[in-house]
Protein backbone atom coordinates (compact mmCIF):
# COMPACT_ATOMS: atom_id res chain seq x y z
CA UNK A 1 0.00 0.00 0.00
CA UNK A 2 1.12 3.55 -0.64
CA UNK A 3 2.79 5.45 2.18
CA UNK A 4 2.65 9.02 0.88
CA UNK A 5 -0.42 11.21 0.58
CA UNK A 6 0.41 12.03 -3.02
CA UNK A 7 0.56 8.32 -3.86
CA UNK A 8 -2.83 7.75 -2.23
CA UNK A 9 -4.28 10.64 -4.22
CA UNK A 10 -2.81 9.21 -7.42
CA UNK A 11 -4.48 5.86 -6.68
CA UNK A 12 -7.85 7.60 -6.23
CA UNK A 13 -7.40 9.60 -9.43
CA UNK A 14 -6.42 6.53 -11.43
CA UNK A 15 -9.47 4.66 -10.19
CA UNK A 16 -11.81 7.51 -11.13
CA UNK A 17 -10.25 7.90 -14.58
CA UNK A 18 -10.32 4.16 -15.23
CA UNK A 19 -14.05 4.02 -14.47
CA UNK A 20 -14.75 7.05 -16.66
CA UNK A 21 -12.70 5.67 -19.55
CA UNK A 22 -14.41 2.29 -19.24
CA UNK A 23 -17.86 3.90 -19.36
CA UNK A 24 -17.04 6.07 -22.40
CA UNK A 25 -15.43 3.16 -24.27
CA UNK A 26 -18.32 0.82 -23.53
CA UNK A 27 -20.94 3.34 -24.62
CA UNK A 28 -19.02 3.94 -27.86
CA UNK A 29 -18.85 0.20 -28.55
CA UNK A 30 -22.58 -0.08 -27.95
CA UNK A 31 -23.25 2.77 -30.39
CA UNK A 32 -21.07 1.12 -33.02
CA UNK A 33 -22.92 -2.18 -32.65
CA UNK A 34 -26.29 -0.44 -32.92
CA UNK A 35 -25.19 1.33 -36.11
CA UNK A 36 -24.03 -1.91 -37.68
CA UNK A 37 -27.24 -3.74 -36.76
CA UNK A 38 -29.32 -0.85 -38.05
CA UNK A 39 -30.94 0.09 -34.76
CA UNK A 40 -29.65 3.66 -35.05
CA UNK A 41 -30.32 5.94 -38.00
CA UNK A 42 -27.80 6.88 -40.66
CA UNK A 43 -27.68 10.44 -39.30
CA UNK A 44 -26.02 9.07 -36.15
CA UNK A 45 -22.79 8.21 -38.01
CA UNK A 46 -21.24 11.62 -37.42
CA UNK A 47 -21.92 11.38 -33.68
CA UNK A 48 -20.31 7.95 -33.47
CA UNK A 49 -17.34 9.14 -35.53
CA UNK A 50 -16.79 12.00 -33.10
CA UNK A 51 -17.05 9.58 -30.16
CA UNK A 52 -14.34 7.41 -31.74
CA UNK A 53 -12.16 10.47 -32.38
CA UNK A 54 -12.51 11.55 -28.75
CA UNK A 55 -11.46 8.09 -27.55
CA UNK A 56 -8.41 8.25 -29.78
CA UNK A 57 -7.53 11.79 -28.69
CA UNK A 58 -7.65 10.80 -25.01
CA UNK A 59 -5.53 7.70 -25.70
CA UNK A 60 -8.26 5.35 -24.56
CA UNK A 61 -7.87 3.52 -27.87
CA UNK A 62 -4.99 3.58 -30.33
CA UNK A 63 -5.29 5.87 -33.35
CA UNK A 64 -4.98 2.92 -35.74
CA UNK A 65 -7.88 1.17 -34.02
CA UNK A 66 -9.93 4.34 -34.36
CA UNK A 67 -9.13 4.46 -38.07
CA UNK A 68 -10.12 0.80 -38.48
CA UNK A 69 -13.42 1.34 -36.67
CA UNK A 70 -14.29 4.38 -38.77
CA UNK A 71 -13.38 2.55 -41.97
CA UNK A 72 -15.58 -0.37 -40.94
CA UNK A 73 -18.48 2.02 -40.32
CA UNK A 74 -17.94 3.78 -43.65
CA UNK A 75 -18.06 0.44 -45.46
CA UNK A 76 -21.22 -0.47 -43.58
CA UNK A 77 -22.78 2.86 -44.54
CA UNK A 78 -22.00 2.30 -48.21
CA UNK A 79 -23.33 -1.26 -48.19
CA UNK A 80 -26.57 -0.17 -46.53
CA UNK A 81 -26.87 2.82 -48.84
CA UNK A 82 -26.82 0.76 -52.04
CA UNK A 83 -28.80 -2.21 -50.84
Amino acid sequence: MANHLSALKRIRQNHTRRLRNKYVYKSTRTSIKQLIKGVKKKEEYSKVFSMIDKLSKKNIIHMNKAARLKNKLRKNLLINKFS
